[in-house]
Order: C-alpha cells, then structure tokens, then sequence
C-alpha cells in the first residue's frame, strides 16, 4: 500500500492530521464496530460482507494502538487515506446529522461528527 519513504518531518505531519481528524479513541471505535448501525453503511468489495470503512476502522484501532516510533509505511498510507476519507465526506454534511449514515460512515472511519 505504501509507495513512497516518507521523512519524519513528513511522518510527524501525517500523525498529527490523524490525531485531528480520528477523534474517537480506540476503544470507542470498537464498541461502534460492533453496532448494527456500523455495519449498515459502506461500501462493499465484490463478495465481501464487511464495508471498506468497517475495515477501516479495524485498522484505525491497531494504530492507535502502537507508539509513534512502531508506525509502518503502511500505516502512514492508511492514516494519509483516513484524512482524506474524513475531510472530503465532513465536506457532505447533511442537514440532519444524528442517526445519519454520514454519521455512520465517518464513525467507521474513527470520526464523531457529533463531537
């Protein structure tokens, strides 16, 4: 998943944008993951159950999970894609937010719209 090294001037901006935009805290993100309302939204690969933001969000927890210096490339990468998920559907705010599957979906992705 990850195409390029990145420095650690670049890596330390990268953590920092997570932190901002993931505003749930790992176990928060798990008892959500276990939600029928969780599992409602998302889209789905071809043959696969789970949404790509359920699977997101599983990956969300083990990063936030380990130290700033145990971070792999991969995990840069899918922190890069969480930002990018996050701010572009913040962008689509509906004009009821509660119980919405915008709320849903940004939960999965580790963000309460609601805090």
């Amino acid at each position: 998943m990850a195409t390029a090294t990145l420095d650690d001037k670049e890596k330390k901006q990268i953590k920092d944008e997570f932190d901002d935009v993931v505003n749930m805290s790992a176990s928060q993100i798990e008892k959500w993951l276990d939600t029928e309302e969780s599992r409602s939204v998302g889209q789905k690969k071809d043959g696969d159950n789970e949404s790509v933001g359920h699977k997101s969000g599983e990956k969300i927890i083990k990063i936030l999970s380990k130290k700033a210096n145990e971070l792999s490339d991969n995990d840069f990468a899918h922190m890069q894609k969480v930002i990018s998920y996050v701010k572009r559907h913040s962008a689509q705010e509906p004009d009821k937010v509660e119980g919405s599957n915008w709320e849903y979906s940004l939960k999965n992705w580790g963000h309460d719209p609601t805090k």
